[in-house]
């Protein structure tokens, strides 16, 4: 509807009007800009939900007969994470209400992906080499490297996140691979279920 109203000037000679729509339009940017941050953090309930099957799928692997078993529990578990990252990604952009094709979201999972498919295929050829054992420290330090990258986008705790998970990585490479669904534990349950009640408590949820 058209506004036929006389225009109110201000002091300087503006139209009045005019200065109350860029206001708004603002505040419609500046409040998009922030729910869009929000939304690039990695959803927290979803990190705690990854956390507890971290820790179940450490344990189930310490206890399997052999490396193909072993392999087939971490695997069949990554599986479970990465529906429960798209499901709590998808509840949060909507209780946000922003689109999933956001140029942050989009951006986020492109950061991840190098590393993801990296992580695959060492996972292949490890295996081949009947060195399984050093998978946990590649998939940490790999891991941590993907969410440090993809996290240039997002919050700042979302790279200090992918910093412990570096430092954990590393470290595992140089102890004991007998130690292997331990560090896995720490970093896949402990460092999800910790960084995740801090999302939850800092950028809603």
């Amino acid at each position: 509807m058209l506004d036929d109203r006389p225009p109110i000037r201000t002091r300087d000679g503006h139209d009045s009007r005019s200065h109350e729509g860029a206001l708004r339009n603002l505040s419609y940017i500046r409040d998009t800009m922030e729910r869009s941050a929000s939304f690039t953090a990695v959803p927290g309930w979803g990190g705690v939900a990854i956390g507890i099957v971290g820790f179940a799928a450490a344990a189930i692997a310490s206890m399997q007969p052999n490396s193909r078993l072993w392999l087939v529990t971490w695997a069949s578990a990554a599986l479970v994470a990465l529906a429960i990252t798209v499901f709590a990604t998808i509840k949060k952009a909507r209780k946000l209400g922003i689109p999933l094709s956001s140029g942050a979201g989009r951006k986020f999972t492109i950061g991840m992906a190098p590393s993801l498919f990296a992580g695959t295929v060492l996972s292949a050829v490890f295996y081949q080499h009947g060195i399984p054992a050093e998978l946990p420290a590649v998939w940490l330090l790999l891991y941590g490297a993907g969410v440090v990258t993809a996290g240039i986008t997002s919050v700042p705790v979302i790279r200090v996140m992918g910093v412990f998970f570096m430092a954990l990585g590393t470290i595992a490479f140089l102890s004991p691979t007998e130690w292997g669904d331990g560090f896995m534990a720490l970093g896949f349950g402990g460092l999800h279920l910790v960084f995740g009640v801090i999302i939850i408590r800092k950028y809603g949820g």
